[in-house]
């Protein structure tokens, strides 16, 4: 392994110094949310702010952080109060999770996802998650790339959620809690 196109560590102030050229005009800006487990709004305000959170039933939703419209992937913390049956469902792009409270495991795989574990889960793969009995609440950041399509036991697809069926979703949501339908363009790039 080479390190050749590493450039040396640097102890002058010009290593300090910000880069003072112009960006790129047609890149997109970044995406910085504070206090993303506190669960506050990005100015600071309202700390455990219930409303941040899309509900999709009585005890799962999500939280956004990130809805790529251009390359078709989100960025979300799921959370589920209570235990419990989420879904079967396979994805035709990969997906990356960590744990941040709680538990799950998929009813496929002899693992369970505790806090602090990471799990990939490789394109075409079905399965079952569950959250075991005993936790009150399981919040993970998941990358989904493409599709969630929500299958019978056989594998039959029977519903689907993308990228932009969760942009919908959030709208309306923060429409109805008062934050307002562009609350959410925030997080679209």
């Amino acid at each position: 392994m080479t390190t050749d196109n590493i450039p040396a560590e640097s102890t002058t102030d010009d290593a300090f110094k910000p880069y003072q050229g112009v960006q790129y005009k047609d890149a997109l800006s970044e995406i910085f949310v504070p206090h993303v487990f506190s669960h506050s709004l990005p100015n600071g305000e309202g700390v455990d702010d219930e409303r941040l959170w899309v509900p999709q039933t009585e005890s799962v939703s999500f939280r956004p952080l990130c809805f790529s419209v251009a390359s078709g992937y989100y960025v979300n913390l799921l959370r589920v109060r209570g235990s419990g049956l989420l879904s079967r469902h396979r994805h035709p792009g990969p997906v990356h999770g960590h744990v941040l409270k709680g538990s799950w495991k998929y009813l496929e795989h002899d693992w369970i996802a505790t806090e602090g574990s990471y799990i990939f889960e490789p394109p075409g793969e079905i399965h079952t998650l569950v959250v075991p009995d005993g936790v009150e609440e399981m919040i993970t950041l998941f990358h989904v790339t493409g599709s969630l399509l929500y299958c019978d036991p056989e594998g039959k697809v029977t519903g689907a959620e993308d990228v932009f069926t969760k942009l919908e979703l959030a709208k309306k949501h923060y429409a109805n809690v008062g934050l307002g339908e562009n609350f959410v363009e925030q997080f679209v790039r």
